[in-house]
């Protein structure tokens, strides 16, 4: 019986055998994390101390939802400021508790040695993207950006991630920030914001007539359009040099299995 279950197994398609161990043979190599932004240091230092003093009933898992759940509140409130400017204010303290959640859940882990590198790497991106539209919903609806700046910065964010996500698996390097700016830095940036509208509701950029947040919005367009536009140039040509292939070409023979 032994024997015959092994020339089963030999017929069987390599990818199939994988399966059927797949946390022993599916490799995961993490990527080296770049985080240079403004806040890093001071960022790293507050996170390291607060996971110190979580108690040990707070898992990971809880912060993940609790930035996940904190994200679409802001988003909600976002879509309140239509009807009562209130919403700013809540809009910047849901802001603050993402960042608690969002930030923390990774350090947690990593402290705890609890990590779980694919499943922590899914679902984290997964809920940034899915947060991105919250968020980028309630100020299309919110009436103090117009909807397709609101929708622009969202196809914007969607292309960066993905270029940074590509860059992860082929160049095993994970971008967290670009040109000092990291998403910390967007949510003080937004938080300046909400107050300057909270206290200024009619304010404009110079006295011109350009919104506050529709002047940022297209500053942020333009400057993840930049990014995902320089570092694919620059990630390409790194891949490129990586894997250039000699002059001659050389053709696998079929009978030996080199075509599939």
């Amino acid at each position: 019986m032994t024997q015959m279950r092994d020339l089963q197994l030999s017929a069987l398609p390599a990818q199939v055998i994988a399966r059927r161990d797949d946390k022993q043979s599916t490799p995961f190599a993490n990527a080296i994390r770049l985080q240079e932004s403004f806040t890093a240091q001071a960022e790293r230092r507050v996170l390291a101390w607060l996971a110190t003093h979580l108690p040990s009933s707070v898992h990971s898992d809880h912060l993940t939802l609790v930035g996940f759940v904190a994200m679409i509140c802001a988003g909600a409130s976002y879509a309140l400021v239509r009807a009562n400017r209130a919403g700013l204010i809540l809009a910047t303290f849901f802001l603050v508790l993402n960042w608690f959640g969002d930030s923390l859940d990774g350090t947690l882990a990593r402290l705890r040695n609890r990590q779980r590198p694919r499943y922590g790497f899914y679902v984290d991106h997964m809920i940034d993207t899915l947060g991105g539209f919250f968020l980028m919903g309630g100020l299309a609806i919110s009436g103090i950006v117009d909807w397709r700046i609101a929708f622009g910065m969202f196809v914007a964010f969607l292309m960066l991630s993905v270029e940074v996500y590509l860059a992860a698996y082929t160049l095993g390097t994970f971008r967290l920030s670009f040109a000092k700016c990291g998403p910390t830095e967007i949510r003080i940036l937004l938080g300046i914001g909400n107050t300057a509208l909270w206290l200024h509701p009619d304010a404009r950029i110079f006295g011109l007539p350009y919104r506050v947040f529709d002047a940022a919005g297209v500053v942020a367009i333009t400057a993840m359009s930049l990014m995902v536009i320089v570092s694919t140039i620059l990630n390409t040509v790194k891949l490129y040099r990586a894997e250039s292939l000699d002059s001659s070409p050389k053709f696998c023979n079929p009978g030996a299995g080199g075509l599939q």
